[in-house]
């Protein structure tokens, strides 16, 4: 294999499985391709589980190719089963347009869209699937399916196995999904689908389509499914999810949770998630022995690509003064609070369950008698504790729950 993007990546690890690799290995070397990854949008931003598939988006573009971003407004209202145990929350169509616009935010601000022979283009397959003719639909795309071979696909079998119901509906979803593809190489040219292991039998499904239908050869290509080093999933939970989206997690924390990566982890998701060419990451890794000089050197890289450099820069000065020097960091998570309710005084308690810091009120509790809280760096003694104006200095206080969760509470 000599094609320089499948090399990159095959050495970055990003790649898993190739229906024919030397065959596409072959027409990248002759011309630019257009190749897509399909998201659902079942929540007004992607988390950081999704953010592999958007690294392989930008290392497309740096060899020359053009990705293709198909945002699922048809699809999600179906709902893919893939790796899920029950059957998604049915959303409306309005919500589901409205997820679309939020998380196309962050492909602009990752990918690049200057180079207009690189540009990433967005699609929307409602755009095709919602005005399907669905008799029509079984007769021209449904007769290539035989549910023996969908049975065996691990979306499906899983569920089965499990003895969890698993609706008509979904079962439908890999369909609409190998139509999309068909869709996309007829109209825009696009030979090759990618997607997490998890879609194998997806992405094989659409090429079938393809060939049965056109008697053309398109490509499927899969990335590993990321499991940490502890053994999770990454960014699969819906409880504490690692949002890309800025106004639902903000840039400070998100540097905090690359630099709180599991040692064992660092390298590779130095090759993951940052530019740094893969060979110059062993170098780096070789001759850096301090592992948090190696987790700082990722936060910031990760950071700095989603975020932009000034976004990484303040992250890791903020670290620097709130756990170095015992400062009060300026891009820490802010909690507003208006100067008329702190004039009456306001109970600990209060702010940390409204705020959500923790879940309740005797959560809260709990965690201030075992000396979990600090104002200012000095430890909260009772749960009884009032804030008053006093307690600020120039109308911002800081306060930090454990070692890593610090938040500024700002007067307005």
């Amino acid at each position: 294999m000599k094609n320089k993007f499948l090399q990159e990546l095959q050495e970055r690890g990003y790649l898993n499985q190739c229906t024919n690799i030397n065959k596409l290995s072959e027409i990248c070397d002759k011309k630019p391709i257009s190749g897509y990854i399909g998201f659902d949008c079942t929540a007004s931003s992607l988390h950081v589980g999704s953010l592999l598939q958007i690294m392989i988006l930008k290392l497309m573009q740096k060899h020359g190719h053009r990705p293709i971003i198909l945002l699922g407004g048809g699809t999600t209202l179906i709902g893919d089963p893939s790796g899920k145990d029950t059957t998604r929350k049915m959303l409306k169509r309005a919500v589901i347009k409205k997820n679309i616009q939020s998380i196309k935010k962050v492909f602009n601000k990752i990918l690049d869209t200057t180079n207009t022979k690189t540009t990433p283009l967005f699609v929307d397959n409602s755009k095709w699937l919602t005005k399907l003719n669905y008799i029509q639909f079984l007769r021209d795309i449904g007769s290539h399916f035989t549910i023996n071979k969908m049975l065996t696909f691990e979306s499906v079998k899983l569920r089965l196995e499990r003895e969890q119901s698993l609706s008509y509906m979904e079962f439908n979803y890999m369909i609409l999904q190998a139509y999309d593809f068909y869709e996309l190489f007829k109209n825009n040219n696009c030979i090759l689908q990618i997607g997490g292991s998890d879609q194998w039998g997806n992405i094989v499904s659409g090429t079938d389509l393809i060939r049965r239908i056109l008697q053309k050869e398109a490509f499927g290509l899969t990335s590993p499914l990321i499991t940490l080093a502890s053994g999770a999933k990454m960014g699969k939970t819906e409880k504490g999810a690692i949002w890309l989206n800025e106004d639902q997690f903000a840039p400070y924390d998100y540097w905090q949770f690359w630099r709180n990566t599991d040692d064992r982890d660092v390298e590779k998701f130095l090759k993951f998630f940052t530019e740094i060419e893969p060979k110059e990451v062993k170098n780096i890794v070789n001759n850096e022995k301090n592992i948090n000089k190696l987790k700082i050197l990722l936060a910031n890289e990760a950071t700095r690509i989603l975020h932009g450099k000034k976004a990484s820069r303040n992250a890791e000065q903020t670290a620097s003064e709130t756990f170095e020097s015992g400062g009060i960091g300026a891009a820490l998570p802010e909690i507003e609070i208006k100067t008329v309710k702190i004039k009456k005084g306001i109970s600990i308690l209060d702010i940390i369950s409204e705020n959500k810091i923790l879940s309740s009120k005797s959560e809260a509790r709990r965690a201030i008698a075992n000396r979990g809280f600090k104002i200012n760096n000095v430890t909260v003694e009772s749960e009884k504790k009032i804030l008053h104006l006093k307690d600020f200095k120039n109308n911002i206080l800081k306060l930090s729950y454990g070692k890593k969760k610090h938040f500024l509470i700002k007067l307005i």
